[in-house]
């Protein structure tokens, strides 16, 4: 449940809304699902069956990123998204909790898990079902609760693994928080995620399991993403928009072709162009939108038909960490306003070369202060 402030995840199918939450499905999320069904079918478990506990196991997945996006609202955290992936899902917070929020928002999920699996296994002792190894064996319609009460305390315990991206690693660097620096205890979290990704993936190559082979993979990635993530927001810390944002920049006018448009992307390096009517900036094109036009109007056609007129607004003297989150979901830029005067852009290239340079400046003062204390 990483924090992605702004943008939406492409490749979306269908949409519902879950406590005020919108819970949207990506198309492979459907794929997988029947696959799943397909597999399942056969031997005592019928396409009903099978169907019936799928969605069930989903609908337990859903159930707990529901409970993260409740429990961070308690914090007033608001949740912009649940995105429903093959792997899981994942709640997108309006921001980084802190590290004491970040403990209960993280530990929600599993809990809600574990009790739906107590909950499903009282439920198949009072049917008279129970729980055996052999459901798993072999799956039949008249056990469908009884694996879904495991599936559920399985999902619990597995989730709690102290590595990125499940949520024990976010249980876990919240405590570490407590007494380090949140980058600190992040990247300390991301080295044990890896060695435990290590382990698994040795494991995996000895039993020829690639299903381990993935998720030790799934883990490495969680891990380097979410220390490369804590450092870019160790960078950003007491910086504003101002300190970032591009200065010097073409604009164009209401009344440009696509024709002028394409030329400018051709003569410059810049990629989003604000369109202007006179003082006022009217729009947004961007590189895509501009290209997109070109095929479908041709070059005869206007900017004004092809702009983004619900670009992003930022002030100069807002937190550029906070900021940041704008250029996500495919956001490219954001217009940098002061009293409505349009006084620059905020880039994810250049918001990235900003981040490059200001590690280099703090590496390389860091070594002439190490370089000091030798000569000392």
């Amino acid at each position: 449940m990483p924090p992605r402030p702004a943008g939406r995840v492409p490749g979306i199918a269908g949409s519902v809304t879950v406590f005020g939450v919108p819970v949207r499905f990506h198309f492979t999320f459907w794929l997988i699902v029947i696959w799943m069904i397909v597999l399942a079918s056969g031997g005592r478990q019928t396409v009903v069956g099978a169907a019936l506990f799928i969605f069930g196991l989903f609908s337990s997945v859903l159930l707990h990123e529901a409970g993260h996006a409740l429990m961070a609202r308690r914090y007033g955290i608001g949740t912009q998204e649940i995105v429903m992936l093959p792997i899981g899902g994942l709640a997108r917070l309006e921001r980084q909790p802190k590290a004491g929020e970040e403990f209960w928002v993280a530990f929600a999920g599993p809990l809600v898990n574990f009790f739906l699996g107590l909950a499903l296994l009282g439920a198949a002792y009072w049917t008279g079902g129970g729980v055996a190894v052999g459901h798993w064996l072999e799956a039949a319609d008249t056990n469908i609760v009884s694996r879904l009460a495991v599936a559920n305390l399985v999902l619990a315990l597995f989730n709690l693994l102290p590595a990125f991206p499940m949520d024990g690693g976010r249980v876990l660097r919240s405590l570490l928080a407590e007494r380090r620096s949140f980058e600190h205890a992040t990247r300390i979290t991301a080295r044990i995620g890896t060695g435990i990704a290590a382990l698994m993936a040795l494991l995996g190559l000895l039993q020829a399991n690639f299903l381990l082979l993935f998720v030790a993979l799934f883990i490495y990635i969680g891990a380097m993403q979410e220390s490369m993530a804590a450092t870019a927001q160790a960078l950003m810390q007491g910086a504003k928009v101002r300190d970032a944002m591009v200065t010097d920049f073409r604009t164009l006018s209401h009344g440009d072709t696509i024709r002028d448009a394409a030329e400018l992307l051709l003569a410059t390096s810049q990629q989003d162009f604000p369109v202007l009517a006179g003082p006022r900036v009217t729009g947004l094109l961007s590189r895509s939108h501009l290209l997109r036009a070109l095929a479908s109007e041709g070059p005869g056609g206007y900017v004004a038909s092809a702009m983004d007129r619900d670009f992003r607004r930022l002030d100069p003297e807002a937190d550029l960490a906070e900021a940041a989150g704008v250029l996500s979901g495919g956001v490219n830029c954001a217009l940098v306003f002061e009293d409505e005067r349009l006084t620059g852009m905020l880039t994810a290239e250049n918001l990235s070369e900003y981040l490059v340079l200001k590690k280099l400046r703090e590496a390389r003062a860091a070594g002439k202060e190490e370089l000091s204390k030798r000569d000392v």
